[in-house]
């Protein structure tokens, strides 16, 4: 492919979609939309990461067999990762896998049916528009997007596409936060008019990785097309591979935890995004050249659109110092809670009878049962291995893949989810309320459009 990644990106954000793909010579109904039952789906991999290596892979190797899946090639700028994991992969699937240079590379050598996405933050919307765009599915790790122009472009991608997307939000294959999901809607559990929110570590070297930004050499890479649409910057291999710290390339803890709990927010209440959010907070204690705050507390104002009387707010908090790995998803009605880490619904806190009565009303207090009858723990180190909930999020792709069935986490979630990280972050780098507007699809602070 000739073209530069800014020109692609930029013509796939600014043409129509359809007219775009045809001029690069795919159609939607040039893909065979139904795989045959012995049809082996070849997937490439797009950055060999941490993510990739620690928790997707062993996820994929749980189920690649019995849906008759493959590996054949990964894609990442960096000769060390390329080599890296072309080795690694070779080894463990037992059979030559293929590195390519950039994804143009990957695609173009037509040896790929789907992919999965594990770069950079910034990068994952891009990517998905990349992979639709060569007509191949794919399972695009979290955060979506962390900008509105990105978030736009790749949903009507993928939209006009008739490729098969899971949005990494593996919460939403996990069976207790399904029963959940059930509970709230069926009414029993009453309003929602508060959750809370928080995910706190304690890890001076979280999102670090000082010996392998010692290897990195700008020749090494791409550093140009790794920033893909970002402004540029001169090369640093910090931001290329310690990216989590530095805005505008990730925003940190919104997008990489407050996208998962914020996403059950959505799909719970059945809301898009929130009204409002303030945030606060600062770079307190890791006073290491970064960017993202290490300490932050941001609330939402959600509820209907038209009807500023109905509502409930969310708070999320978040500490990279004195935190236990221990996060809260905490739902509270007038009758009790609901407690996605013990597995609980509870009358905790709900309106007993000595407060009701002298207001002339009625107690009212939830039952208290587990959701089901086992936890799917939400695992919180950086490395969590093929835990149950991706595990779980990844078969269920690879089963839509042959199916054409939508997915758990459909590309509507990565909007929704990234609209509210996008909100959360322009509130904190502004100091800002921010808003979104919902003819323009843009999130506004201080009456104007964020950007960076």
């Amino acid at each position: 492919m000739s073209q530069s990644r800014r020109t692609f990106i930029k013509q796939a954000s600014l043409a129509t979609t359809g007219t775009y793909l045809a001029s690069m010579g795919f159609s939607a109904k040039s893909y065979g939309n139904i795989l045959g039952a012995n049809d082996r789906v070849r997937v490439g991999i797009v950055g060999f990461s941490d993510r990739f290596r620690s928790s997707l892979f062993p996820s994929f190797m749980n189920h690649y067999k019995k849906l008759n899946f493959d590996i054949t090639g990964v894609s990442d700028l960096w000769n060390y990762r390329r080599d890296q994991g072309t080795a690694f992969l070779s080894e463990k699937l037992g059979h030559p896998v293929k590195g390519y240079r950039n994804n143009e590379e990957l695609y173009a050598a037509k040896d790929v049916d789907a992919v999965i996405i594990s770069t950079a933050d910034f990068q994952h919307a891009l990517c998905a528009i990349e992979a639709v765009s060569a007509n191949c599915d794919a399972y695009v790790e979290k955060p979506f997007a962390e900008t509105m122009d990105d978030n736009r472009a790749a949903l009507k991608a993928i939209k006009a596409s008739r490729q098969i997307i899971q949005i990494g939000s593996q919460r939403r294959s996990g069976t207790n936060y399904k029963a959940a999901d059930e509970f709230i809607k069926s009414g029993k559990f009453g309003d929602i008019n508060m959750v809370e929110l928080t995910w706190n570590v304690n890890q001076p070297g979280r999102w670090r990785r000082p010996e392998l930004v010692a290897k990195l050499k700008k020749e090494d890479t791409d550093w140009k097309r790794f920033l893909m649409n970002r402004p540029f910057e001169d090369w640093d291999p910090r931001k290329y591979l310690e990216y989590r710290l530095f805005w505008p390339y990730s925003s940190g803890a919104f997008g990489q935890w407050m996208s998962h709990q914020i996403d059950t927010v959505h799909w719970f209440s059945g809301l898009k995004h929130p009204r409002s959010v303030t945030a606060n907070g600062d770079i307190y204690q890791w006073k290491d050249g970064r960017r993202n705050w290490d300490t932050t507390t941001a609330v939402f104002d959600y509820g209907p659109e038209n009807d500023p009387a109905k509502g409930f707010q969310v708070v999320f908090m978040s500490r990279m110092t004195n935190g236990d790995e221990r996060p809260a998803e905490v739902y509270y009605s007038n009758g009790g809670e609901l407690n996605l880490i013990t597995n609980k619904v509870s009358p905790k806190g709900g309106l007993e009878e000595k407060f009701a009565k002298p207001m002339g009303m009625q107690p009212n207090l939830l039952p208290e049962f587990s959701l089901t009858e086992k936890a799917e723990k939400v695992e919180t180190s950086a490395n969590t291995g093929a835990d149950p909930l991706t595990s779980s999020h990844m078969l269920n792709w690879m089963e839509c893949v042959r199916s054409r069935k939508q997915t758990n986490a459909p590309v509507e979630a990565g909007y929704m989810h990234s609209v509210a990280n996008i909100m959360a972050t322009a509130a904190a780098r502004t100091g800002m309320k921010a808003t979104f507007d919902e003819q323009t699809q843009e999130v506004m602070a201080g009456g104007k459009v964020f950007k960076y």
